[in-house]
């Protein structure tokens, strides 16, 4: 991802670029394994401001629309055919944290910071939560869900975000060990052992994407709502929303 002056922060542009340099590597053959980083001090600050705005004066259909755009990108990286790697460089928001849980092996530098911050806004993390919750389990995901709160990468080490953590000197060094690791097993038994993961832990690219519709729909609501349109208001002009005063 290379935003740096936004701090890797998705966009239409963004999101379409990344689904189709992933669906893209995933059927090609010359492709051994993908990994993900960003450009800059940060991975992904999750949602781009400006988008943000133009989200807070779209309909419900046109939220419903992008919220859409950004599943089918989540849904490419995980079920991905190839080995998927994230290079955690630096801090994960909101949608970059969904990233890093579609990733098959996330290695992150040791300064990191991650959130699940929606319910600060109003609104939910519904387009990555399938990918999240698998990541983590429901029992985290449902404490990070509902407190918004900001956690460092050692906690996200520890509830299986992240497999390793390192020193942002040791990031590259890392990342090339596991690639090297990678690339000894062979392709085809990689695609299957990936298809054997997904079948014993219950995950399914079709029920996925069946839940993508049902997971956008109900950000679109939420966007849309007075509560949300409240959060949204109150994190562009920089106060504190209703719910909190006094």
């Amino acid at each position: 991802m290379h935003r740096p002056e936004v701090h890797n922060a998705f966009d239409d542009a963004l999101v379409a670029e990344l689904t189709a340099a992933v669906e893209g590597a995933g059927r090609d053959p010359a492709v051994r394994a993908i990994v993900l980083t960003g450009s800059g001090a940060s991975f992904s600050a999750g949602a781009d401001l400006n988008w943000m705005r133009g989200m807070a004066k779209a309909s419900e259909a046109e939220n419903h629309a992008d919220s859409l755009r950004l599943a089918r990108l989540m849904r490419s990286l995980q079920f991905c055919p190839k080995p998927t790697l994230a290079r955690v460089n630096g801090a994960a928001y909101g949608g970059g944290v969904g990233l890093v849980a579609c990733c098959d092996v996330a290695i992150g530098a040791d300064g990191a910071k991650f959130g699940l911050t929606e319910v600060k806004l109003g609104l939910v993390p519904a387009v990555i939560s399938p990918y999240v919750v698998a990541a983590i389990g429901l029992r985290q995901a449902r404490r990070l869900f509902l407190t918004g709160e900001v956690f460092d990468a050692a906690e996200a080490q520890r509830i299986g975000l992240l497999h390793q953590v390192v020193a942002p000197g040791a990031l590259d060094e890392a990342v090339a060990s596991t690639l090297k690791l990678l690339l000894k097993a062979g392709p085809q038994a990689q695609r299957e052992a990936k298809r054997l993961a997904y079948r014993v832990g219950g995950l399914d690219e079709h029920a996925a994407e069946h839940a993508d519709h049902r997971n956008a729909e109900l950000i679109a609501r939420l966007r849309v709502s007075p509560e949300g349109q409240e959060g949204l208001g109150a994190f562009l002009d920089k106060r504190a929303p209703a719910w909190t005063a006094g």
